[in-house]
């Protein structure tokens, strides 16, 4: 048994592995330029008018008739891939960054009542993390540049109800904010937080948001336009394990084939495919252009006032009689307690839920995107933390989906709604995916293709389609890597479908925080879906070439090869997930410090609103 000295000395050292990626300096985001808009523009353009032949010619002219279904349902999942392109080249057509501006200097600048305070509130939410993480967040929300002028307050939201923690904040000098229970999880935290604080200006961060010293001269500028409600940063992960590349020891042609592949330039790098550029730099920061960029929680910035009118509203349609925009917290007293509020709505995606609520009062309220980095963030380090965050991200936005669309939200603007749409088709991409990973596992194991032959008429529409989008998409992402979001689609595959099932079911989605600690025991346990799938393939794989090898009519060559490289493209992908799972840190001695830890008691049932 390893002693309790040693024991210690492990934890501190597994929770303080941040420390070695300190020196990760954030990558410039640059905006897109002209020239390169227009050819991507016209790449994309191109790819839809090819999309659209080539599906007018699998509809009329490709249908194998010996078996229909089967052919159908095939290409109406490709028909499905293609309104997922449609509404992506919308999601990303252009740029359209918000004039930046100093911070306001006065209460009116501010569009704030004359006798009101420049104040904003830094909310830091936490739960179970561990003290270095909460220190390192602390520390850095203390070292943010208050404008001249303004008054910054800083909290720590403890939903575990610690004394370390509130140790930590009362030798930091910060305030400490617990509650009995955790009702509404992390957005009644901040319901608790709001009802106890004043601020004018309240920024939201998780216990890893770990904010720049420019953050609000930065940020609170966007303020001077009367209508504007929040302000979302990018999320930048500075602990991303690098790997190394793949040139070393294989061909250059060969490295970027294994690069293009495995959606990472090094081997071993970002093993849990955590770089999430390619949608705050290129998605969200193009939906800007619409006024259409959703809030992500952390690294926000919210005006005090929209929050508590949506509120407000929800509870009837009297809501002057609560919200009081002259009361330092926006409330009047007596309603603060008998009112039943959620400035963040209690859903395990409460800051995409708030969005999608002021959004619908467009001619009030809007969102804009700031495209520059102002904060770092840790990523996943196991498979527990990154089942946890897709399973949370998936679930909660297809309960949104289902029960709170906003395509049928009276006073959201079309283009908005249409934005939405392409985040809700992404999760909807699962059922179109299952299809088109089992579709060539049915033909390899049956001899029945989706299509009438594998003809060079086939290969003559599909093949332009295929490069005309490769050749958009290379554009469009401005040297970030557009393929790891199709790598991570596949990988994520059996958790997605695991969300849509209890969606469906209306099973509520249980808000569990993402692990910030790295724990490696029992990996294995989330990647058995694509183990087995992984399995099937292979046999089917096996089948296939044993049934041409014996001299199949059916299994002919051509078949063979087109199914066998889309299957070996999906297992690829699958295999990533089997990866991160085995993953472990390069060195020997960070592989020491990742040990069992005794976790907080779960939280109680009573406890969930």
């Amino acid at each position: 048994m390893q002693p309790r000295a040693s024991r210690q000395e492990s934890h501190a050292e597994r929770a303080d592995y941040f420390r070695a990626f300190e020196h990760v300096l954030p990558p410039p985001l640059p905006k897109l330029s002209r020239r390169r808009a227009l050819t991507w523009q016209f790449l994309a353009a191109f790819t839809l008018g090819i999309g659209l032949w080539y599906l007018q010619w699998r509809w009329m002219h490709s249908l194998n008739p010996d078996a229909l279904v089967f052919s159908a349902i095939v290409a109406a999942a490709e028909t499905g891939m293609f309104i997922g392109t449609l509404l992506f080249f919308f999601d990303i057509w252009d740029e359209g960054d918000t004039p930046r501006e100093p911070p306001p200097q006065t209460p009116e600048e501010a569009c704030l009542p004359e006798d009101s305070d420049l104040s904003v509130d830094i909310l830091i939410a936490t739960y179970d993390e561990d003290m270095a993480v909460l220190e390192a967040t602390l520390t850095d929300a203390l070292a943010v540049r208050v404008p001249q002028g303004w008054r910054a307050t800083i909290y720590l939201l403890d939903d575990g109800q610690r004394p370390l923690a509130a140790q930590l904040a009362r030798r930091l000098g910060v305030r400490y904010l617990t509650r009995p229970s955790n009702a509404g999880f992390k957005a009644g935290n901040l319901r608790n937080a709001l009802l106890r604080s004043d601020g004018s200006f309240i920024v939201i961060c998780d216990a890893d948001t770990r904010l720049f010293p420019g953050f609000l001269e930065n940020t609170l500028g966007y303020f001077r336009a009367r209508d504007v409600a929040w302000v979302q940063t990018p999320h930048w992960f500075y602990d991303i394990p690098e790997g190394r590349p793949w040139s070393v020891g294989l061909p250059a042609p060969v490295a970027r084939l294994f690069a293009l592949l495995g959606g990472t330039p090094n081997a071993g790098g970002d093993p849990f495919l955590s770089g999430s550029l390619v949608f705050f730099d290129v998605i969200q920061r193009r939906r800007n252009r619409n006024g259409a960029s959703f809030c992500c929680g952390a690294g926000s910035i919210h005006r005090r006032e929209p929050l508590f009118e949506e509120a407000c509203a929800q509870n009837g349609p009297d809501r002057a009689n609560i919200f009081d925009p002259s009361s330092r917290r926006g409330l009047r007293p007596f309603m603060a307690r008998l009112a039943p509020l959620q400035p963040f709505r209690y859903h395990v995606s409460e800051d995409i839920f708030t969005s999608m609520l002021l959004h619908s009062s467009f001619e009030r309220w809007r969102s804009v995107y700031h495209p520059q980095i102002e904060s770092k963030m840790l990523s996943p380090w196991s498979m527990d933390a990154w089942a946890a965050q897709k399973l949370k991200y998936a679930g909660g936005t297809l309960d949104l989906m289902l029960r709170h669309n906003p395509l049928w939200r009276a006073g959201m603007p079309w283009r908005i709604k249409l934005h939405y749409a392409a985040t809700f088709w992404s999760y909807l991409n699962a059922i179109i995916l299952a299809v088109l990973l089992f579709a060539p596992i049915f033909t390899l194991l049956t001899g029945l293709a989706p299509i009438d032959a594998y003809s060079s008429t086939f290969f003559l529409h599909l093949l332009p389609l295929l490069f005309a989008n490769e050749a958009a998409l290379a554009v469009a992402s401005k040297g970030h890597d557009a393929n790891q979001g199709r790598v991570l689609s596949l990988a994520t595959l059996p958790i997605v479908a695991q969300a849509l099932a209890q969606a469906l079911k209306g099973k509520k989605i249980k808000f569990r925080p993402t692990p910030k600690t790295p724990l490696f025991k029992g990996s294995l346990r989330f990647v058995w879906p694509h183990l087995a799938l992984l399995a099937l393939m292979a046999f089917a794989l096996i089948y296939g070439v044993c049934q041409h090898v014996l001299g199949s009519v059916a299994h002919s060559g051509a078949l063979l090869l087109v199914n066998a490289f889309w299957l070996a493209w999906c297992g690829w992908a699958l295999t990533r997930a089997v990866k991160a799972a085995l993953w472990r840190p390069e060195r020997m001695s960070d592989r020491a410090a990742f040990l069992p830890r005794t976790p907080l008691p779960e939280i109680r049932k009573a406890d969930h609103a």
